[in-house]
Formats: structure tokens, sequence, C-alpha cells
């Protein structure tokens, strides 16, 4: 078995921290990395210096473009590169990772499929919804927000899926989330059943929203956001009122600007991410020894004529 020439790599659903260490490990020994535009920059920054970043935009692209992308991947491992391809979420789920991968392996290259959290799993847990619990209903249902690249929601079979009575978890473009609810109703979903809309999830921007599906309908046709997002529908969205967690730390929403050495500023930005901050790096501090230490060391030798030091 040859060694992977293409690591295709899920980085979770957006918050830095939830990459695998395996897909870290992967990361740090590529030589290029293709990532798509959503990846966050701090994961970027763990790439090793002098790797070739690339990229090639929104994961939901036109097919020409993605042909472009699976040319690109076989081009550069070929010049004897090893590739990172780096997605937002899970490679597997609603993502064009097992169509790169089918090209990879009808043109001989060896690749290894790294999975990431799936935004269908994290972002509810970053909400405070648990998609599953005893009592909650039997069932996960994963849809698709829209289908293929036409922005037209999927032909789904709402009414089947009421009958199930578990929890449904969509992956919505901003175009499709007033259709989504209107699909449900007309599916016969109890209007006064729960329902949670989570925008930038698992971001220190991720905004939720909860409601009944009736509520949530008309928000969603009277004040229309332009945000992707992803809806949780079922019993298991009550929980959110006692098991929110992410939104509930103290700095969340807050971004703080860290001026410290670079060196320096790690456990101040680990401090400022555990309390919900964003911390954002921007070095204005440099200490070096003096060009001419000679001031410094009479001060030293007349320290007891200071007031403060």
């Amino acid at each position: 078995m040859k060694n992977p020439a293409v690591y295709l790599i899920g980085t979770g659903p957006g918050d830095p921290g939830l990459i695998t260490v395996h897909g870290q490990e992967c990361l740090r020994r590529a030589d290029v990395v293709i990532h798509d535009h959503e990846v966050p920059t701090r994961i970027l920054k763990q790439a090793r210096s002098g790797a070739e970043l690339i990229d090639v935009g929104s994961s939901g692209r036109q097919p020409m473009e993605q042909d472009a992308i699976t040319f690109l991947l076989a081009d550069k491992a070929r010049e004897g590169k090893l590739v990172a391809r780096l997605k937002r979420g899970d490679p597997f789920v609603f993502d064009r990772g097992g169509e790169e991968a089918l090209f990879l392996h009808a043109q001989g290259i060896p690749y290894e499929v790294v999975p990431g959290i799936p935004l269908g799993i994290g972002v509810p847990a970053y909400a405070g919804v648990p998609v599953t619990y005893p009592g909650g209903g039997d069932t996960i249902t994963l849809v698709r927000g829209y289908e293929d690249d036409n922005r037209v929601l999927p032909d789904v079979d709402w009414a089947s899926l009421a009958k199930l009575d578990g929890t449904v978890v969509c992956y919505v473009g901003a175009q499709q989330l007033s259709r989504l609810f209107d699909g449900l109703i007309a599916g016969g979903w109890p209007t006064d059943g729960q329902a949670v809309i989570v925008y930038n999830g698992t971001l220190t921007s991720q905004t939720t929203v909860t409601g009944t599906i009736e509520e949530l309908a008309a928000q969603a046709h009277n004040h229309p956001r332009r945000d992707p997002a992803i809806v949780v529908v079922g019993r298991v969205v009550a929980f959110r009122n006692h098991l929110r967690w992410f939104d509930a730390r103290p700095l969340f929403g807050k971004r703080v600007l860290v001026t410290r050495p670079r060196d320096q500023a790690a456990e101040m930005v680990d401090r400022l991410s555990i309390m919900g901050a964003e911390a954002i790096e921007a070095p204005m501090i440099r200490i070096a020894p003096p060009e001419d230490p000679d001031r410094l060391i009479r001060a030293a030798d007349d320290a007891n004529d200071f007031d403060w030091i």
C-alpha cells in the first residue's frame, strides 16, 4: 500500500479547535494546502512554514469549478507534493469529498480520508440541542438544504418524516429557509412543534433563534437573512433552555485584540477563547535588548534613586 499523496481532511463545523488530532498532523506534514474559503485562518496557520496555500473558494460551487479542483489535486500530487485538501465539516457529508476521492482513485493517486465533525452534529451541540435523547425520538434525519447547485429545495417527503416522530437536521442556504418551513407545515408537521435556527454555528458570532415552526416560518418570510444555517426540528429542541453552554459564557460574542508578542500571546488567546471571546492576534509589542545597554546599567546601579521601577 502506497503512502497517501492526498489527505481529504474534514476541519469540523467552524471552531478551529474541532479539527481532529490526526487532521492536524496530516495538515502539518503537507507541502500544499488546498482549502475551501470557509476554513478558519487559525487552522491554516497550523500548516508548516513554506507550505503552498491555495484558496479554492466556497464549498458550494458549479460543476466546472469542481472539476478544476479535482484536476488541481491530481496535478499537485503528480508533482510529488503531499497535498492536504481541507473541507469544512466532514468530506463525505453533504460535500464533494466523495467526488474528489473517486477521481483520485480513477487516476491511481493514493489518498486518505480524515473524517471531521459534521455540521449537523456539531452545530446543534454548540446550540445546546442534543440531536438524540431518550424519549426524543428514535431517528435522526439529515437533510440537504438544496439539491446540487441549483439552489432548489430538495424533494423531501416531509409527511413521512413527520410520521417518524424523530429529529430532523437540515443544512439550509439563505434562499431555502422560508421554503423549508413551508414544506414542513405542508407536510403535516404541527405548527406548534419546536424548532431552532443556528447561524454561524460554533463561532463566536453564533446566533441561535428558537420558536415554534409557525413562528420561525413567519420570521423567515418577514425578516430574511443572507446567512446559511442549520435548522433542527423535534422535541430535543426544548433542551436548549437547560443545556445551552456555548453562548452563555461570560465573554461570548466579544472580540478582543491581543497585542502581545506572538510567542507570548498563546496563553492569553486560549484563556479568552475558553471564556467565549474571539481573540484577534495583532502583535504590536516586541521585547528586545537595548542597542546601548550603558544607560540601563547605570540606572540599575542607582536603583535607590527611583520612586518606582
